[in-house]
Order: C-alpha cells, then sequence, then structure tokens
C-alpha cells in the first residue's frame, strides 16, 4: 500500500500542492497535519507509523515534511524500516529500497540539518544586530489582568488550584505562568 505522509507548520499554510503530487502518485491513505517539525511529537506522525505495515511504502514530498533534524529523520526512516516499510522523497527523489537510495538518504538529511542550523544561526545574529540598533524589543509580553492573576496566583499558592487550572483560567501556557509566577515574586 502507497501511504502518504503530509505536514505544513502553520494552519495559515495550505497542503493543496502536496496532497495533489501524492494522489498524482497513487496513494491510497494520507496522513496530513499543520504542526512544526521541529520535533517527533506530531499527532498524524504517529498515526501514520502504526498504520504502516510490512510492504507498505511511505511517500513524502520531501523529507523535511518527514522531520527538521537530521536525528529526528534517521529514526523515522529508521522505525520505518524495522517495519519492513520502504520510504520516498519525492522531491529528493530517494528511494530507500535500494543501497543507492540509502547513501543518497543519509547525505541528504546531514545537509537538510546543516541548513536548519545556518538558519537558525543567522536568525540569531541578525537579532543581535537588530538590539544593538535598538531595533529588536523581542516579543511583546501577553497582556494579563493584574487583579485577575493575583487572584488565580492567590489560589494556586493556597493549592486551592492546579497549575493547569490557573493557566486555563489565566488562558495562558504553562511556560508564561511560571514565568509570570517568577517575575511576581521578585
Amino acid at each position: 500500500m502507497l501511504v502518504g505522509y503530509i505536514r505544513v507548520s502553520t494552519q495559515e499554510q495550505n497542503t493543496d500542492r502536496q496532497v495533489k503530487l501524492l494522489k498524482d502518485k497513487q496513494v491510497e491513505k494520507l496522513f496530513i497535519e499543520k504542526v512544526s517539525g521541529k520535533n517527533t511529537n506530531r499527532k498524524e506522525l504517529h498515526s501514520m507509523l502504526e498504520y504502516v505495515r510490512e510492504g507498505d511504502t511511505v511517500i513524502v514530498e520531501s523529507y523535511s515534511r518527514l522531520a527538521r533534524s537530521t536525528k529526528d529523520l534517521l529514526n523515522i526512516v529508521d522505525t520505518l524500516e524495522n517495519k519492513g516499510v520502504n520510504f520516498i522523497s519525492l522531491k529528493e527523489n530517494i528511494d530507500t529500497t535500494t543501497p543507492q537510495g540509502k547513501l543518497m538518504f543519509t547525505i541528504f538529511a546531514g545537509l537538510a540539518q546543516f541548513e536548519r542550523e545556518q538558519t537558525l544561526q543567522r536568525q540569531k545574529e541578525g537579532i543581535a544586530i537588530a538590539k544593538e540598533q535598538g531595533k529588536y524589543k523581542g516579543r511583546k509580553p501577553i497582556d494579563i489582568n493584574k487583579e485577575l492573576f493575583q487572584t488565580v496566583y492567590k489560589q494556586w499558592k493556597a493549592g486551592e488550584i492546579t497549575g493547569v487550572e490557573a493557566t486555563k483560567k489565566l488562558n495562558i501556557s504553562k511556560s508564561t505562568f511560571y514565568r509570570r509566577v517568577k517575575e511576581y515574586k521578585q
């Protein structure tokens, strides 16, 4: 069976191009998600890995759709290989059923990791320059009603509610809540 995996990084991005490409390749089952590929904690990725059986072939538009780090990519393909599942990346023309395809896959995965790290390094350098010039202030802090925060903080501190309940009442993430707690204590 031909199984397709499609991923875009944000809800705003469109999957139509990847869907058309994989349907043109006669893919019978598609797993589609709109989530970052920075790690493997992705619902549809796990569903696809559970779904595939020996003899199946997983097809992706590009291996960057499957994973952003070399380690994750190699682990996913290794998982597929251990299940007797083949892997094809159309953009890079990689087919792991051949020794040449396996070699090319390993080389391309390393290059993708290098490219990602270079992009992050350039971004970090650009932010540092912008900060020096006073042009970058960082993300704007999330606006939280001070009275509501104090009330919820006191409930949380007294053990009346959990951290999860506090974050829901304030409609903020866990990391934002604990950052604000730290700031509030100071």
